[in-house]
C-alpha cells in the first residue's frame, strides 16, 4: 500500500455545533444541522490520490444540515471502503478535503484552491493540457446554482466534476459544460414523476411555487412547458423569497409569505407543487401554520423531499399530504454503523485530520442517527457511486492490475475520458453516463410519515428514466376524513358523453355539456365537440359511441304484408280464370267487342304484374329495384294504353267512322290501336331509363322521420318525385281512356264500356293522387305497404272491373254472346240514332 494521504477540512458547521445546540421550539432534534455537499479529487506525481469534499452547509449559526453531515459521511465511507478493498486501485490510497462553501456564498474561493497548485499559484498559461492541480477531480457541491458557478472554472480545465443532487437541465449543455457529469437523473425526469402522479390522481388544479433563484426558475418553467397541452392547469405560481446564509427573513420578506398562503387559502387548487431549497421554505412552513392553511397535498421537489430537519417542524402533519421525488432507496451496507463509529488511532507523525475532528461529534449523531437510517439512504448513494466512478476511472487510467498500479501522472482531461467511459455494476446497479452525463437511477415517490416506527420517507411509487412511467404506485395515507383520495380540480370530470365548454382561459375550467342524439364524444380527438355518427349510425343522449341503425323494409310476417300478398294471389288466379275463359271463348262476339287479341297481351301482362308484386317485400336489391322501378310500370302502363286505345277504338268505329272514313281506313289498314299501344309502350320505357339513370338502381337509405334509429332502405331516394314522374304518362293515360268511355256512354249496351272503364281509370287516377298525398305526409315503412296496397287494388280493379262484367256476361247469359244479338243491338242503335 502507498503512504497514508493528509487530509484537511475546512467544517466551520462543526465548531457551531460543539460551540451549543440550536435554541428554537420548533424542532424536535437537539441541534438543527443544515449541511451539503461537493467533493475533490486531487492526484501528483508519487501516485497519491486526493478526494475532495466541497461542502454546501447553511451558514446559520448554531445549525447544521443532518442530510449534508450525511453525504460527507457517506463520502468519508467510500473512501475507506475503496482503500481497504484490494482489488480496486491496489496500492494507491485515496483522501479527500473538504470545504465549506456557505450554502451559495463561498464557490470560487475554493475552487481556486482546487485549481491552484501545492504552492497556491495558478499560473496563466494558454494550454492547460500539462498542468497538474491540486486535485484532480471534484464531487458535488449540491444545488444546481453553486454547481454552475464551480462548474463555469473546472470546465476550463477540463477538470472532472461530478454532482449528486443538482438536477437543472442546463448542466445537460455539455458545450458549456464539458467537464460536469451527474449521478442523479436529471429534472426533466422529476417532472415527469411529478406530472404522471398528478395525473394518477385526477389532480388538474394545482398552486406552483418556486424560489427566486436559477433552481426555481428553471424547473418551474419546466413544469410550465411540460403541462402544455396536457390536461393539468396551474391556477397560479409564486415566488417565494430566497434567504441568504446568516441572515434574518426581512419584514418585506415576510409580508410576502404572508400574502402567499392567504392566496393558496383562498384557491380552489388543493396540490401545491414547491421548487425551493429547504433554506428558503422553513418560514414559509412555519407561516402556513400560523395562518392555519390545511388539507392541501404538497408535491417537494427533490431539493426537500427528504428533509429531516423540516420534516420534524412542529405541526407540520396538520398542514395536509407530503409527496416527494427522490432517488431510489439503495441501502449501503455497514454505512449506518460508520456513521456513528467512534474516534479511530492515527498514526502520531500526523497532525489533527478533519476524521478525527468530526468524531467528536459523535453524541449529537447518535442523536439523530436513527432519523437518518428511517429516513433512507437515497442521495447517500449517489454520494457513494460518484466516488466509486471515479475511483473506476483512475483503476483504468493508471493500468491497474489485481496488485499494482502504475505510478504516473494524473492529468484531469485524462481522468474525465475515462470518467465518461466507466460501466460497473455497485450494489446491483448499473453505473454509467449517458451522452448528457447523467446516470439513470430510478426515482421514488415518497409520503412523509411521522411514526417514528416506520420510514419517516415511506415509498408509495417508482419512475424509471428509461421506460419514463410510473409504476407500483401503492395506497397513500391521504390526511383527509375516510382516507379519501383528495380532490384539486377547477371543474369536475364531465360524465360520460359530455363535452367541455371552457370557462375562462383555463382549459381546466369548463362547463360540462351533453352530447345530443346522433352525436357522440370522441375523448381522444376532441373533448370540447360532439361529432356527429356516420349516415348509418345512430345515438342516444351523451354517448361516447354509435351504434348501427336498425334497417326497415317490408317483412313476410307482418300482418300488412300478408293481407296485401293474399289479395294479390286473389287477383293473380282471377285473372289467370279470365284469361283461360277469354281463350275457350276467342271467337265469341263479347271477346272481339273487349278487344280480341289485346285482351290476352292485358291479361298476360297483368298476370306478370302480379307476379311483382312479392319483390316489394323483403331486402331490396338490384334486381328486385329494377323490377319495381322498371318491370310492373312497363306492364301497367301497357295495361292502361290498351284500354285507352280501345275506348278510342269503339268510338271511333260507332262516331268517327262515318265523318272521318280517310283517318278511319288508315286506322284499320295500319293497325293503328296496336301502333299506338307500342308507341306509349317505347315511350314509357324510355321514362324509366330516365328516372333510372336519374337514381340509380342501388339500395338508398334514409334516416325515419319518427324513429332516428331506424333506417328506410329503399330502391329510390326520392321515392314520391320518382312515382310522380313514372305515373305522370299512366295519369295522362287514365285521362283518355275516361274521356273516351264518357264520349261513348250512348254506344249499344255490348260495346258500352264507359262505366268499366270509368271505374277502373277512375280508381286509377284517385288512388295514385291519394298515394302521392299519403307520401308527402307519412314515411317509412308504411309507405311502402300503401304503395304496394294501392297497386294491387289498381290491378283488381283493371282485371275484375274490366274483365270481370265480361267473364259475367260469358258464363251466365251466354245467349247475349251471339253474333245475332250483337247485330240487333247495333241495329237498334242505328235507328235510334236516325
Amino acid at each position: 500500500m502507498g503512504p497514508r494521504v493528509r487530509t484537511v477540512c475546512f467544517l466551520f458547521f462543526l465548531l457551531w455545533v460543539l460551540a451549543e445546540p440550536a435554541e428554537t421550539s420548533d424542532f424536535h432534534l437537539p441541534g438543527d444541522y443544515l449541511l451539503g455537499g461537493l467533493f475533490t479529487l486531487h492526484a501528483n506525481m508519487k501516485g497519491t490520490v486526493h478526494l475532495n469534499f466541497l461542502q454546501v452547509p447553511m451558514c446559520k449559526e448554531y445549525e447544521m444540515k443532518v442530510s449534508g453531515y450525511n453525504l460527507m459521511q457517506a463520502m468519508r465511507f467510500a473512501v475507506e471502503e475503496i482503500n481497504n478493498d484490494s482489488s480496486l486501485l491496489p496500492d494507491v490510497l485515496l483522501g479527500y478535503e473538504m470545504v465549506d462553501v456557505c450554502y451559495i456564498s463561498n464557490n470560487v474561493q475554493p475552487v481556486l484552491y482546487f485549481l491552484a497548485q501545492e504552492d497556491s499559484l495558478l499560473p496563466i498559461q494558454e494550454d492547460y493540457s500539462n498542468y497538474v492541480p491540486r486535485v484532480v477531480a471534484v464531487i458535488g457541491p449540491e444545488n444546481s446554482e453553486s454547481v454552475m458557478t464551480v462548474a463555469n472554472f473546472l470546465s476550463l480545465f477540463l477538470l472532472p466534476q461530478i454532482t449528486y443532487s443538482a438536477i437543472s437541465d442546463q448542466l445537460r449543455d455539455k458545450q458549456r459544460f464539458p467537464a460536469l457529469l451527474r449521478t442523479a437523473p436529471s429534472a426533466k425526469h422529476h417532472i415527469e414523476a411529478m406530472v404522471q402522479l398528478m395525473l394518477h390522481f385526477h389532480w388538474n388544479w394545482i398552486s406552483v411555487l418556486v424560489s427566486s433563484d436559477t433552481y426555481g426558475r428553471d424547473n418551474g418553467q419546466l413544469l410550465g412547458d411540460r403541462l402544455v397541452g396536457s390536461d393539468i392547469c396551474i391556477a397560479f405560481q409564486e415566488t417565494l423569497p430566497t434567504l441568504q446564509p446568516n441572515q434574518d427573513i426581512m419584514p418585506e420578506d415576510r409580508q410576502r409569505l404572508v400574502s402567499i398562503v392567504e392566496k393558496l387559502q383562498h384557491s380552489t387548487a388543493r396540490v401545491v407543487v414547491v421548487f425551493s431549497p429547504d433554506l428558503t421554505l422553513y418560514d414559509f412552513f412555519r407561516e402556513v401554520l400560523r395562518q392555519n392553511f390545511t388539507g392541501a397535498v404538497w408535491i417537494a421537489s427533490e431539493s426537500w423531499s427528504i428533509d429531516p430537519v423540516l420534516h420534524n417542524l412542529m405541526g407540520l402533519h396538520r398542514t395536509g399530504t407530503f409527496l416527494g421525488i427522490t432517488i431510489q432507496n439503495v441501502p449501503i451496507p455497514g454505512f449506518s454503523e460508520f456513521r456513528v463509529r467512534g474516534p479511530q488511532a492515527e498514526p502520531t507523525n500526523q497532525r489533527s485530520t478533519c476524521n478525527q475532528e468530526c468524531d467528536t461529534c459523535l453524541n449529537s449523531t447518535l442523536s439523530f442517527n436513527s432519523i437518518l437510517r428511517l429516513s433512507g439512504e437515497r442521495i447517500v448513494y449517489s454520494v457513494y457511486s460518484a466516488v466509486y466512478a471515479v475511483a473506476h476511472a483512475l483503476h483504468s487510467l493508471l493500468g491497474c492490475d489485481h496488485s499494482a498500479c502504475t505510478k504516473r501522472v494524473v492529468y484531469p482531461w485524462q481522468l474525465l475520458e475515462e470518467i465518461w467511459k466507466v460501466n460497473f455494476t455497485l450494489l446491483d446497479h448499473q453505473i454509467s453516463f449517458d451522452p448528457q452525463g447523467d446516470v439513470a437511477l430510478h426515482l421514488e415517490i415518497v409520503q412523509w410519515q411521522w411514526d417514528l416506527n416506520q420510514n419517516l420517507f415511506q415509498s408509495v411509487a417508482s419512475y424509471s428514466p428509461l421506460q419514463g412511467h410510473l409504476k407500483d404506485i401503492q395506497d397513500i395515507s391521504w390526511h383527509t376524513v375516510n382516507n379519501t383520495i383528495p380532490v384539486s380540480m377547477c371543474s369536475k370530470r364531465c360524465q360520460s358523453g359530455q363535452k367541455k365548454k371552457p370557462m375562462g382561459i383555463h382549459t381546466c375550467c369548463f362547463e360540462c355539456i351533453d352530447c345530443l342524439p346522433g352525436t357522440f364524444l370522441n375523448q381522444t380527438a376532441n373533448e370540447y365537440d360532439c361529432q356527429a355518427c356516420p349516415s348509418n349510425e345512430w345515438s342516444h343522449q351523451s354517448e361516447t359511441s354509435c351504434f348501427k341503425r336498425r334497417l326497415s323494409f317490408l317483412e313476410w310476417h307482418e300482418a300488412a304484408t300478408i293481407a296485401v300478398a293474399l289479395l294479390a294471389a286473389l287477383g293473380f288466379l282471377s285473372t289467370l280464370a279470365i284469361l283461360v275463359i277469354f281463350w275457350r271463348h276467342f271467337q265469341t262476339p263479347m271477346v272481339r267487342s273487349a278487344g280480341g287479341p289485346m285482351c290476352f297481351l292485358m291479361l298476360t301482362l297483368l298476370l306478370v304484374a302480379y307476379m311483382v308484386v312479392p319483390v316489394y317485400v323483403g331486402l331490396p336489391k338490384v334486381s328486385t329495384c329494377l323490377c319495381r322501378q322498371a318491370l310492373f310500370p312497363v306492364c301497367f302502363t301497357i295495361c292502361i294504353s290498351c284500354i285507352a286505345v280501345r275506348s278510342f277504338q269503339i268510338v271511333c268505329v260507332f262516331k268517327m267512322a262515318s265523318r272521318f272514313p280517310r283517318a278511319y281506313s288508315y286506322w284499320v289498314r295500319y293497325q293503328g290501336s296496336y301502333v299506338s299501344v307500342a308507341f306509349i309502350t317505347a315511350l314509357k320505357m324510355i321514362t324509366v331509363v330516365i328516372s333510372l339513370l336519374a337514381t340509380g338502381l342501388n339500395p338508398t337509405t334514409r334516416t325515419d322521420t319518427d324513429d332516428p334509429k331506424i333506417m328506410i332502405i329503399s330502391c329510390n331516394p326520392n321515392y314520391r318525385n320518382s312515382l310522380l314522374f313514372n305515373t305522370s304518362l299512366d295519369l295522362l293515360l287514365s285521362v283518355v281512356g275516361f274521356s273516351f268511355a264518357y264520349m261513348g256512354k250512348e254506344l249499344p249496351t255490348n260495346y258500352n264500356e264507359a262505366k268499366f272503364i270509368t271505374f277502373s281509370m277512375t280508381f286509377y287516377f284517385t288512388s295514385s293522387v291519394s298515394l302521392c298525398t299519403f307520401m308527402s305526409v307519412y314515411d317509412g315503412v308504411l309507405v311502402t305497404i300503401v304503395d304496394l296496397l294501392v297497386t294491387v287494388f289498381n290491378l283488381l280493379a283493371i282485371s275484375l272491373g274490366y274483365f270481370g262484367p265480361k267473364c259475367y256476361m260469358i258464363l251466365f247469359y251466354p245467349e247475349r254472346n251471339t253474333p245475332a244479338y250483337f247485330n240487333s243491338m247495333i241495329q237498334g242503335y242505328t235507328m235510334r240514332r236516325d
